[in-house]
């Protein structure tokens, strides 16, 4: 016979009513007790009856997932770590996935589907500032990534600027001052590629370089195969480069068949760096050089912000916060060999 909270309650020696509240996530009980709670759960296999609580609670246990595409590594990663956050919160998680279609995205945000989850995570990449009026919903929701700032929901993004600033900067203190970028977005200035460029564009400044537009190569999706294609057409303008900011790690890696191809040494003849920090970079050949924008503190800061909403709890306003990053050094830019680093 399946295990009951009473069961719980009792091999933890607490009350019912603390064992729901556990469940439940509520705030104001002592971690000692909690861990108890915890331990007594996973000794006996409880599994709460989702349906039942459903009908009790109003809420259905679950959240939503709204991302552009799985096929690129980073929001499968993402998705990873949300699914690991909201499984420690005792919620599961629906995947939706829209494909930057901007008709798909506000679907995501007015469909039926959302009466399947309590809250969503989204992530648009075909909704721009002008839509933020569109985020003005009837359920909790939390804004992912940087097509949309200022809107009237709470949003966790990464210092996109900075970060990309740091990255250029890596490659100036390693000697580079060619350094080209691939992965613009012509005319873009909110998005993830305006952002980063801008950061790009402060490095050389900061430093004394002087901005070349012929260094700079538009892309279209971040795939391998479009900085495989940017990379080939900085190849063809025969212009002198002595490094490559990838505007992410697919980018980067498609950039660094090309140059390997070309029988170019990384990172003696060029260096290069990307940005996401995808788990390939590690295995790379080189291993990629890479910025971690904070994945796994977007994935915990997101969910909890939502949990907060759906439970009631978080402030009335909306909230923006970003994470933390850090250069991760690997052979493509210099460092030792370190398998798995």
């Amino acid at each position: 016979m399946a295990a009951t909270l009473r069961d719980v309650a009792q091999v933890a020696g607490v009350s019912f009513k603390t064992v729901s509240n556990v469940i439940h996530n509520h705030p104001h009980v002592a971690p000692e007790t909690r861990a108890r709670v915890m331990a007594a759960i996973d000794q006996l296999g409880y599994r709460a009856n989702r349906s039942a609580r459903s009908l009790r609670s109003g809420r259905t246990g679950a959240i939503g997932l709204a991302v552009p595409e799985l096929s690129l590594a980073y929001f499968a990663e993402l998705a990873d770590e949300v699914i690991t956050v909201a499984d420690a919160h005792g919620v599961v998680v629906l995947i939706e996935q829209t494909g930057g279609d901007r008709r798909r995205e506000l679907e995501a945000l007015s469909g039926d589907r959302r009466q399947m989850s309590d809250g969503l995570l989204f992530s648009p990449l075909g909704l721009g500032s002008d839509d933020a009026a569109a985020l003005q919903v009837d359920f909790p929701l939390v804004l992912l990534g940087e097509r949309i700032f200022d809107g009237p929901v709470d949003h966790v993004t990464m210092e996109n600027v900075e970060a990309a600033r740091a990255a250029t900067e890596h490659l100036i203190a390693g000697g580079r001052r060619r350094i080209a970028v691939i992965g613009a977005h012509e005319g873009e200035r909110i998005g993830s590629a305006g952002l980063r460029v801008a950061g790009y564009r402060a490095a050389l400044e900061a430093h004394g370089l002087d901005y070349d537009d012929s260094l700079v190569v538009d892309a279209g999706p971040w795939h391998r195969v479009n900085g495989a294609e940017a990379m080939q057409q900085l190849l063809a303008r025969g212009v002198a480069f002595d490094a490559v900011f990838g505007l992410n790690d697919e980018l980067a890696l498609g950039a660094l068949r090309v140059l390997r191809m070309h029988e170019f040494r990384v990172p003696q003849d060029v260096a290069i760096i990307g940005f996401d920090d995808i788990d390939e970079a590690k295995y790379s050949l080189p291993s990629l050089t890479t910025v971690d924008p904070g994945r796994r503190e977007i994935a915990r800061i997101a969910v909890e912000l939502l949990l907060e909403r759906i439970g009631g709890s978080a402030p009335a306003p909306r909230r923006e916060l970003r994470s933390p990053f850090r250069i991760v050094q690997r052979e493509s830019t210099g460092a030792p060999v370190r398998v798995g680093a």
